[in-house]
C-alpha cells in the first residue's frame, strides 16, 4: 500500500479531515486532522481513523497503522 492510498482512504472517511501518512513495508503512521475529534476520547479518535481503512488492515494489506489524531485546535497549537 502506498502513503497517498492511505491517505485518500482517511480523508474520503472522515469528511473535511487532512491526513498525513509516513512510513512503507506495511507500517505507517497517520497524523490526522478534524472537526470530528472534539470532544472524542482518544480511543473514539482512534476507532473513527481505523474504520477507514479496517478492509485493508482485515485483508493484511496495511500491517500496521499509528495514529495521532488531532482537531485543527489541537494541531494548531502543536505547531505555534
Amino acid at each position: 500500500m502506498e502513503t497517498s492510498e492511505i491517505k485518500a482512504l482517511i480523508e474520503q472517511g472522515i469528511d473535511g479531515s487532512e491526513a498525513i501518512v509516513t512510513g512503507d513495508g506495511g507500517k505507517y503512521e497517520a497524523v490526522v486532522i478534524s472537526t470530528a475529534f472534539e470532544g472524542l476520547s482518544m480511543l473514539k479518535e482512534h476507532q473513527l481513523v481505523y474504520a477507514t481503512v479496517n478492509a485493508q488492515i482485515t485483508s493484511g494489506e496495511l500491517h500496521a497503522l499509528t495514529i495521532k489524531a488531532y482537531t485543527p485546535e489541537e494541531w494548531q497549537q502543536k505547531n505555534s
